[in-house]
């Protein structure tokens, strides 16, 4: 945290510019002996200059550089950034004369790392950092952006004052017996307070159903047997020949993925191979996959022939599926009808029109909701690790209301309610170990 340090923080690569950053107490002092042109030391904070990164007498490259003064910085230190040409050579060289100069290179996150332990943000602000950098629809952007301008910090932190005011006042009631403006916390009155704190962090959860679905995508497992269509209705809802597609039955022998965004979502799409009783070793290893498939996916679309009356394979299919989020997707409708099946998610189209596969679309746009978390405000909780620490402080809330039927005293059940404070404030930081920011922060580009 004393330590001065730099990195890249743009992608390596060819173009216009790059940007060196430079954070730490010696930051301004460091840089100017390698800048030629005003002395950095005396210009105003927030200002950019122009001027040459000069090493040993040489010109380096012509850059603007950028002032910035705790600590009203990212980091709430020093900073500077160097705007250099872009081009990888000329970047590392930039890099490499700052190394030397006795700058340290920044290990990955560093730069965010020290904007929370300097109280810039909060952890959870600090995770959105990361997922805005690796926003792929305008969706995810968004909900990234709610979460590090502190929205869902306030709906944390809601939770978390309702359970500090209870455990404040059964601290009172025990150390203070005889003060009396206090509201003494018993039996009969703590399940009301409980079933409040309990309802805030259910009200949580039930909404990152939102964030999850936006930030990880919904996993589809297209499955069907041979020849049906699968890899067919893969290139067609990519748009791209993604999976080679042939008369012969048993083609796709491995899982073949490709993404495509739907109302903003991103839909990971999975053609597996055909699933049927097959002697060939490689085959039967692909159904296998595909069995697997059924379980890991968050959709599973069964494809059936419409120029094909309902098989013994197809009807396995059908149970196998039936306690998952299902649409079963009748294709080659462009041929003559063999096929009867009825059902709620029974949706009918092929890969040969344009407008085929519309129907298909608008299902997984109904089954999901998907028009309404595009209307939703997306001030919602979404990391895997905030909704983990939610449901341990849920639990604990639950024990704590278990506890009290059983009339446990009261100084005992608080324990569980201070757990559940304690839960909470990992997820803003407020308490934390340094495994999980060394764990966190290393998911963080060098730059950031």
């Amino acid at each position: 945290m004393f330590d001065t340090i730099c990195a890249i923080s743009t992608s390596l690569g060819v173009g216009a510019i790059s940007i060196i950053r430079v954070s730490g107490p010696d930051a301004i002092k460091k840089v100017a002996k390698l800048f030629d042109g005003k002395n950095l030391e005396e210009v105003p904070s927030h200002t950019i200059h122009y001027g040459h990164i000069i090493n040993k007498g040489e010109i380096i490259d012509e850059v603007l550089v950028t002032v910035l003064k705790a600590p009203k910085t990212y980091t709430k230190e020093d900073i500077v950034e160097i705007n250099s040409h872009g081009g990888i050579s000329t970047t590392k060289k930039v890099l490499e004369i700052l190394i030397a100069s006795g700058i340290r290179l920044a290990e990955p996150g560093e730069f965010t790392k020290r904007a929370f332990l300097n109280g810039r943000l909060d952890l959870s602000e600090a995770e959105a950092v990361n997922n805005l950098i690796k926003s792929r629809t305008d969706l995810e952007r968004k909900l990234a952006l709610n979460t590090l301008n502190g929205t869902v910090s306030k709906k944390l932190n809601k939770a978390r004052n309702i359970i500090v005011e209870l455990l404040a006042n059964i601290e009172v009631n025990i150390d203070f017996p005889e003060y009396e403006d206090a509201l003494e916390i018993t039996l009969e009155n703590l399940p009301p307070k409980l079933n409040e704190i309990k309802k805030e962090l259910e009200n949580l959860l039930e909404e990152s159903k939102i964030g999850k679905i936006i930030e990880n995508g919904i996993k589809v497992a297209i499955i069907g047997r041979p020849n049906v269509g699968k890899s067919s209705l893969l290139n067609a809802l990519l748009k791209e020949n993604k999976a080679i597609v042939t008369d012969i039955a048993g083609t796709t022998r491995d899982i073949i993925e490709g993404e495509v965004e739907l109302k903003g979502i991103a839909l990971k799409f999975i053609d597996t191979a055909g699933i049927r009783k097959t002697d060939d070793l490689v085959e039967k290893i692909g159904v296998d996959k595909s069995l697997e498939m059924i379980d890991k996916a968050d959709l599973v679309i069964l494809v059936l022939n419409n120029n094909e009356e309902l098989s013994n394979e197809d009807k396995e299919l059908l149970a196998k599926i039936k306690d998952k989020t299902n649409i079963v997707f009748v294709n080659k409708t462009d041929l003559p009808t063999k096929l009867e099946i009825t059902g709620e998610n029974i949706v009918r189209g092929n890969t040969i029109d344009i407008d085929g596969l519309d129907n298909l679309r608008n299902k997984i746009v109904e089954l999901f909701d998907l028009e309404r978390i595009n209307n939703s405000n997306l001030e919602v909780v979404s990391s895997a690790r905030v909704i983990g620490l939610i449901k341990e402080a849920l639990r604990s809330i639950d024990d704590a209301l278990r506890n009290v039927s059983n009339k446990l005293p009261v100084d005992f059940i608080a324990i569980d309610i201070k757990k559940a404070w304690d839960l909470l404030g990992e997820i803003t930081g407020e308490s934390y170990q340094d495994e999980l920011l060394d764990t966190l922060f290393s998911k963080f580009c060098l730059g950031k």
